[in-house]
Parts: C-alpha cells; structure tokens; sequence
C-alpha cells in the first residue's frame, strides 16, 4: 500500500491539493523536464490523486518537486482530472499557504519555479498573497467563431500562463444559478474556438457585470476538464490584464478587481514589459486557506487506485 502525505486548501473557492511526499522521484532537470516525465511514466498517479474517488472534477493537484534554479524554495508541477496546467495561479496562492503552514516559508518574497517559468510570490503579514505571474500578451483580438446552437462569438485569444478565450458580449447571465447553462455554452464556444483556428485554447472566459461593491466586472471561468472554476482564476485574470492594457482600459499599476462566479474576487495589476508586443507582467493577489492534512492511500488491489478516467 503506497501512502500520500497531501494538503489541501482552497483559494477563493477552488480547491488545490499539494502533494508534499509520496510522489513520483525524478532524476534531476527543470520543472519542465520533469513534468514531461511525469506526463510520460506516472500519469496514473495524476489520476490517482484528484480524480473520484479520492477527487473530484474541480480539483487541481500540485506535486511538490526539487527545483532546478537553486533559487527558487519549490518547485510545482500543476494538474487536473484531464491533465497538466502550465501555470496555476490560484494553484500558486494555494501553494504558498501551504509552504507557510508548514513552517518553510515566512512573509516575503519566494521564487518558484514551474513547467512554464520561475514566478515570484509574496507572502504577506496579513496573510494575502501576491504572485507576479508569467509574461503575458493577447495574441488575436475579436476572433469571431461560429458556435453550433449559439452562433457566432467573438472574443480575443490571450496567454496568461495557460491559454484563454476570453468573451464579454456572450448573452448569458453569469449566476451560479446558471452555471449548468454557462458550463454548456462555453463549452461548445471552446470546441468551436479549438476547430476554427486556436487549437491552443484549453480555457473559455465569459464576463459580465459585477455584484461585489468595487469590483471591475464577473466572469465565469471553464477549465480544460470541463469544471467551472469558482475562484476569478489567476491566469485567467492575467490574459485579461494583458487585453485591457493592449487596449489601454487600464493604466499601469493601476488595480483591477476580478470577482468569480461564487463572488469571491482577486486583485490584478500589471506593468509593461514590451508595449510594441503587448506583453505585461501581472500580479494577482489572493487568499488561500487550509482545509486539510491526509495521508491518501494507494492500493493496487483497488479497481479504482488510479482513479476513475472520464
């Protein structure tokens, strides 16, 4: 019987499960190189750890791994029922709570290193915690795509440390009442984006009006696994950032108060790293909490050990 020392929080609503040992071991290289291993030999245990019956769709896992840069205090490998995630920044914020739960972290600034570059996250006194995440930039503005039961959509395409399609005029009202509708529409707008041109595309945005006093505006975020995310999902907020810059809707350094569709919001800023390319370097700051400490077991006489795969 293999055992899993996991911790799990939330952050804003969605949940990050951390695996602090018990994982697969991995022969030196970057974060990128071991997730490619990961992904190669052990997707079995990415199954294991968040999808039922242990997990659940919403889930996102992070396994804790030796970092490359001797600067970074950690290294993170970010997954979900169907996959791997470039950057997480919900996932991140979650991480550092956890860091700081078990004593390795203090208030301050820490690197961490991830499959798709080294970010910066700040642990504060008051226990909110600020990740400069990933260069990001929109690569295709109003991109219309025709949507079977919909029709066209247009949105832009940005990178945000994951890749997003992002739509504001969509005609949907975003309410966790109607989150069995929006989960339909964005889907079927992602697999439209997917076959008309953006197969890069794993996450769909919608936005709308906000109900949080203060906030700039709501969105509904879908994750490349189908469920919705219940935080205003960090890199998502990132390729918003870096479209409302491109578009000159927002001043540098000036906030941004993204809320979800629970109601929970993030703040995001951002500076310019290259105007004539439109690329940004955001900063989201959020909350995480700790739910739980666990040791997951893993018995290969179980039919369902690995999980259940959808």
């Amino acid at each position: 019987m293999k055992r899993v020392s996991i911790i799990d929080s939330h952050t804003g609503g969605e949940p990050t499960r951390i695996v602090v040992s018990g994982g697969p071991e991995f022969n030196g290289g970057s974060v990128a190189d071991k997730l490619n291993v990961f992904r190669e030999q052990h997707d079995s245990f990415r199954s294991a750890i968040v999808n039922e019956p242990r997990g659940s769709d919403v889930m996102v896992g992070a396994l804790l791994v030796e970092p490359e840069d001797s600067s970074c205090v950690a290294g993170v490998i970010f997954f979900n029922n169907v996959g791997y995630l470039g950057m997480c920044g919900h996932g991140t914020i979650g991480l550092m709570a956890t860091l700081a739960h078990l004593g390795r972290i203090g208030p301050g600034d820490h690197r961490i290193e991830t499959s798709v570059g080294v970010v910066t996250a700040t642990l504060q006194t008051n226990g909110e915690i600020s990740v400069a995440n990933v260069p990001s930039w929109r690569a295709k503005k109003a991109a219309t795509v025709e949507v079977p039961g919909t029709g066209p959509v247009t949105g832009d395409i940005a990178w945000g440390g994951n890749w997003f399609f992002l739509a504001e005029k969509n005609g949907h009202e975003l309410s966790l009442a109607n989150a069995d509708q929006l989960t339909d529409v964005s889907w079927r707008i992602r697999q439209a984006v997917n076959a008309q041109g953006f197969p890069e595309v794993d996450h769909g945005e919608l936005f709308g009006p906000p109900t949080v006093p203060g906030a700039h505006s709501r969105n509904f975020v879908q994750c490349p696994g189908k469920a919705y995310d219940r935080s205003p999902c960090g890199t998502g907020t990132s390729a918003k950032l870096a479209c409302l810059a491109a578009d000159g809707k927002l001043a540098e350094g000036a906030p941004w108060i993204q809320e979800s569709i629970i109601g929970t919001t993030f703040t995001g800023r951002f500076r310019w790293l290259d105007r004539a390319a439109g690329k940004v370097a955001p900063v989201i700051t959020g909350t995480a909490f700790i739910n739980a400490e666990a040791t997951l077991l893993l018995d290969e006489r179980d039919p369902f050990c690995w999980g259940i795969r959808s």
